[in-house]
């Protein structure tokens, strides 16, 4: 089937007319940032992320050089917790057309040596223009979004592999996931047969549902919805699940939430985190790694940092 090209394919066509000298000039996150960007903090927000639970300790901003005044968001962190994937952007304000062109924005990542971070690198893992983000870690391989020329969709579901401490190999998943299932952002358990993901495709509950499907001979099932203990009428979303497949973590109105496994069935979600907070991670170390965006009092969106809660 033709793959389509969308709205952000038609920018990327324009802007892939052009030379690429003259197209996307590289950067640094530093020298991308606006001058009058604010840094917010702990002590000057006025909405600070909240912790639910007595399993861990009350949010802090990721230690090191991971968050700037501009937007880090979609935390991947490996299981030993020495590897940190998540994606950036200078300026909250600008929308995805100039994002693509920006030189900057997209995914970076960085290493944890003798419990220091190192500076973030660019992930590069196209040879033309798109616009990409992180959804997890599979052993060595990387799953990734990306609107670039050439998908099924404006937003298609992408793999890259890990060689030489490289990212390498990047292909699209195909027609099966991207158009048939609608696969929006995306989790695998630890061993690989099992994916869950949300979705606004039909037969949902609400404007975006959790669903799963399982791997039979590389053949991927028909997805399931995970039913109304965990869907409602809004979104629900930004998963992760633990490497023992018993704890779904995911996003929705109000904060980030866990549910447990009990059979085949999923308990009601308790609340752990909230305040304007998405996309959860953990570590092996039960660390809960989350994006928190700051808002002013009146509403504006100023930027977004990677918090960590430490587990008790």
């Amino acid at each position: 089937m033709k793959k389509s090209i969308g709205m952000i394919g038609i920018v990327l066509l324009m802007c892939f007319s052009l030379s690429m000298t003259g197209c996307v000039e590289q950067l640094t996150r530093e020298e991308s940032i606006p001058d009058d960007a604010v840094k917010m903090s702990p002590e000057t927000d006025p909405f600070p992320p909240i912790v639910h639970s007595d399993e861990w300790m009350q949010p802090v901003p990721m230690a090191g050089p991971i968050n700037t005044a501009g937007a880090e968001d979609a935390p991947v962190i490996t299981p030993d917790g020495n590897t940190f994937i998540f994606f950036f952007t200078p300026d909250v304000s600008i929308p995805a057309n100039e994002q693509l062109t920006d030189g900057v924005t997209g995914i970076w990542w960085s290493k944890k040596t003798n419990g220091i971070w190192s500076e973030p690198e660019r992930v590069l893992l196209t040879n033309s223009i798109a616009l990409d983000g992180p959804l997890c870690i599979h052993d060595n391989t990387l799953w990734f979004c990306s609107a670039r020329v050439g998908n099924y969709r404006d937003l298609d579901i992408y793999t890259a592999e890990l060689v030489n401490g490289k990212w390498k190999n990047w292909q699209n998943t195909g027609e099966l996931l991207n158009e048939v299932y609608e696969v929006g952002e995306l989790y695998l358990t630890a061993d690989g047969n099992t994916m869950y993901f949300d979705s606004s495709r039909a037969g949902g509950y609400g404007k975006k549902d959790i669903w799963m499907i399982e791997k039979d001979n590389d053949i991927w099932s028909e997805p399931v919805n995970l039913g109304p203990s965990i869907n409602d009428e809004n979104e629900q979303g930004w998963l992760y699940v633990t490497p023992d497949g018993i704890e779904l973590w995911y996003g929705s109105p109000g904060g980030i939430y866990r549910s447990m496994k009990n059979g085949s069935n999923w308990d009601e979600p308790e609340l752990i985190v909230s305040n304007f907070v998405g996309d959860p991670a953990m570590d092996n170390e039960g660390n809960l790694y989350f994006t928190h965006h700051y808002f002013s009092e009146e509403g504006t969106h100023i930027e977004a940092d990677i918090y960590v809660a430490y587990h008790t």
